[in-house]
């Protein structure tokens, strides 16, 4: 069987509403979905399973998790029915050793991180997904230490999408500026890219800038960034944006592709 080297993708998922609505982030999604090649497995790193454990889904059918409120019946009954690869999962966390990584065979499945992402990456739900939590333990340089370590299964016909947002601060978020951010959360976003442009090696750094505890109050939206940059920083071409940009003062929208790099061939 072909097997057809992956790119792997940081996308800023932003409101669960995007799942069902159409809008210049979604559309950026979905064009790049139907650009991508066709996967053998996605594995999504998701800002919302953040536990204290790195683990991935091993189950044979993930359920849909409806992981969130105040939102209408249209979303409460939106279904993402991708199937699970419980092999693959066994043979991604075995790959993670040193790092111990846990297999989950029935407590989670797939989250709204994920699944609003995929309903425009892969709308067919036809592609094996399997979710890596983000293990709140860990720094952001074990973060991508482990995102650096999963390199190798884009070679395997592996999507890595990671989910979450680079600035998320609910707590400041200003309803009156739907298209744009605050002027740290826009300082903050372009540091940040240049950094995943430039040095993806270096993405800790961030930690060091004067917005850091308004950009990230809590860690579980900024680590599946962490991941991306380390698959960046063993990777030969650098990341491009997909998208950019800010909402609602403290938001990041921002995405990013890894693309393959044109001497990677096609193996049988």
């Amino acid at each position: 069987m072909s097997v057809t080297r992956m790119p792997a993708v940081f996308i800023g998922h932003g409101s669960p509403m995007n799942t069902l609505e159409t809008n210049h982030w979604t559309e950026a999604w979905r064009r790049l979905g139907a650009e991508l090649p066709r996967p053998r497995a996605v594995l999504a790193i998701s800002a919302h399973w953040f536990i204290n454990a790195t683990a991935v889904t091993a189950m044979a059918a993930p359920r849909t998790i409806h992981d969130f409120f105040g939102f209408g019946p249209d979303l409460f009954s939106f279904d993402y029915p991708a199937p699970g690869d419980p092999t693959l999962a066994a043979d991604i966390a075995a790959s993670l050793d040193p790092t111990w990584c846990g297999l989950d065979i029935d407590s989670w499945g797939l989250d709204h991180g994920t699944w609003s992402v995929l309903a425009h990456l892969l709308p067919d739900a036809d592609v094996p997904v399997i979710q890596l939590s983000v293990d709140a333990q860990k720094s952001v340089a074990d973060h991508m230490a482990v995102g650096a370590a999963l390199a190798p299964w884009r070679d395997e016909g592996v999507l890595i999408v990671g989910s979450g947002n680079i600035v998320h601060n609910l707590g400041a978020l200003e309803w009156y500026t739907p298209d744009r951010g605050a002027d740290w959360a826009e300082d903050f976003d372009r540091a940040a890219r240049d950094l995943l442009l430039d040095d993806p090696g270096s993405f800790d750094r961030l930690q060091d800038h004067p917005a850091w505890a308004m950009a990230v109050p809590t860690p579980d939206h900024f680590a599946p960034a962490a991941y991306f940059a380390g698959l960046a920083s063993v990777a030969s071409a650098p990341p491009t944006v997909l998208v950019e940009g800010c909402a609602l003062g403290s938001l990041s929208m921002t995405s990013y592709v890894l693309p393959v790099e044109p001497s990677a061939p096609a193996t049988d």
